[in-house]
């Protein structure tokens, strides 16, 4: 099932860059008052409830999948977490709602690489990130792919530079797919301009034809009107002459 915001939630309505992935300067603030709405206890962090009622509200998330997140945000492992772990979340969110996963890690890919690096070893194990791929967007193909080709050393693993390469190649195996998109949205926008005008044709041609039978139809009414006129005078004329 795929992650997705909940129709006229808060973060419905906040916009994020498809650039920069980032929220704007009013779109922060926005964020930052709701933050302060969410901490009941006033100690400007979410601790584990408040985070899953949160989730809960925004998202189609399972239990057992919000508390994967917030173990990943927790990595000191204090049971809360602040307002950057919270805006972090927020825009992995977005950029997962608006398509922009690929565009997101290679922005980010750092943030996101310690954020997978549960351990704190320096690296990423398959294990990991299949446990998070949920939040990128990634298959379970696609996540056998990544190791196959981007795990340079052999270990299993990956490392930060591995994974910058993978979030580049990603990014522009991604740009190349929306360009493919974009084409064959334009190839079916230009057949059916191309319906539409064979449409107007057949209707131009219709008028016509039926212009044409109208005036057929005319002519000859007339061409009948003539003659039945021509008798009328010839039979006039034939009684004007008995009478003379």
């Amino acid at each position: 099932m795929r992650m997705e915001l909940k129709q006229g939630s808060f973060l419905w309505y906040l916009y994020l860059d498809k650039i920069y992935c980032l929220l704007s300067l009013r779109n922060v603030k926005a964020l930052v008052e709701y933050f302060h709405i969410l901490d009941a206890h006033r100690k400007d962090t979410l601790n584990d409830v408040l985070f899953y009622h949160f989730l809960h509200h925004v998202t189609n998330l399972k239990s057992r999948q919000i508390k994967i997140v917030f173990d990943m945000l927790d990595w000191m492992c204090v049971g809360e977490i602040g307002f950057d772990q919270f805006y972090v979340l927020v825009c992995i969110l977005l950029s997962h709602q608006n398509h922009l996963e690929e565009q997101f890690m290679y922005r980010h890919s750092r943030p996101v690489f310690d954020l997978l690096d549960v351990d704190g070893e320096l690296n990423i194990d398959a294990s990991n990130f299949y446990m998070y791929r949920f939040l990128f967007s990634i298959k379970k193909q696609e996540l056998r792919e990544l190791f196959r080709d981007f795990d340079i050393t052999g270990d299993r693993r990956l490392n930060y530079k591995e994974f910058k390469l993978y979030t580049i190649f990603s990014t522009d195996k991604s740009g190349d797919k929306q360009k493919t998109v974009q084409e064959e949205e334009e190839k079916q926008k230009e057949k059916e301009t191309e319906k539409e005008k064979e449409k107007e044709k057949e209707k131009v041609k219709e008028k016509e034809e039926e212009k044409e039978k109208l005036m057929s139809m005319f002519m000859k009414k007339k061409l009948q009107t003539n003659v039945s006129q021509k008798n009328v005078l010839e039979k006039l004329r034939f009684r004007s002459g008995e009478h003379d």
